[in-house]
């Protein structure tokens, strides 16, 4: 039932893939198919970066522990559909002129937070596995993986000054990011909260009985 489970999301996050390749051999891309494509994968990386942040939530309220370990499979897509997006500027947009590529990083400041979330996702697909987590130890791999935060943000910057009119889309996703890292500072108070009542000292005050037995 797990691998079939596994199998239905594994295909759902594969289908904007599949279906961009269809557009290609079908062309149904527009006039400008570069923009198209640059603009799909850059949606779906956010989409599925928002998604791997709503898990941990999601399980919190409902108790629906069963989610849990499909927040890797989210994280990993959403740096799968980041590698498209960056190889659809580096190969069909500026042709792999790397001089140009790092003129637009320092000029232009959509593309220097794009490509610093980017970047930030870089390590955390790489130490993704069990076993990069036990070698790192939990303390230092949850540590590491809580630049997931700041990459949504960059995300959402990103998509936001690249919007030169209608920013209705980019809002709505950067209050629902709000919402979700709202709602980790919130868990944390109270995990921390819980955490200081049970190492509170319970201080054991003798009764007047066993002082008058002592005094006996």
């Amino acid at each position: 039932m797990k691998r079939r489970v596994w199998l239905v999301v594994f295909l759902g996050c594969l289908t904007p893939f599949l279906l961009a390749l269809i557009d290609v051999g079908l062309g149904r891309l527009g006039a400008n198919p570069i923009s198209e494509i640059t603009n799909r994968t850059g949606l779906w990386t956010l989409r599925f970066l928002l998604l791997s942040l709503t898990v941990t939530p999601l399980r919190r309220l409902t108790g629906w522990n069963a989610i849990a370990p499909y927040r890797r499979t989210f994280g990993l897509f959403a740096f799968f559909y980041v590698c498209l997006h960056f190889l659809t500027y580096l190969v069909l947009d500026q042709f792999f002129a790397f001089d140009l590529i790092l003129k637009d990083v320092a000029k232009r400041p959509f593309i220097t937070v794009g490509f610093g979330s980017f970047v930030l996702l870089i390590p955390l697909a790489v130490t993704s596995t069990k076993k990069m987590a036990r070698r790192l130890g939990g303390k230092r791999w949850k540590r590491l993986h809580r630049l997931v935060y700041i990459a949504g943000v960059g995300g959402v910057i990103h998509y936001l000054w690249l919007v030169k009119a209608d920013i209705s889309r980019p809002v709505a996703y950067g209050a629902l990011l709000t919402l979700l890292l709202g709602a980790r500072i919130l868990f944390f108070a109270l995990d921390r909260r819980k955490s200081s009542r049970r190492l509170k000292p319970v201080i054991v005050r003798p009764s007047a009985g066993a002082l008058s037995s002592d005094a006996d």
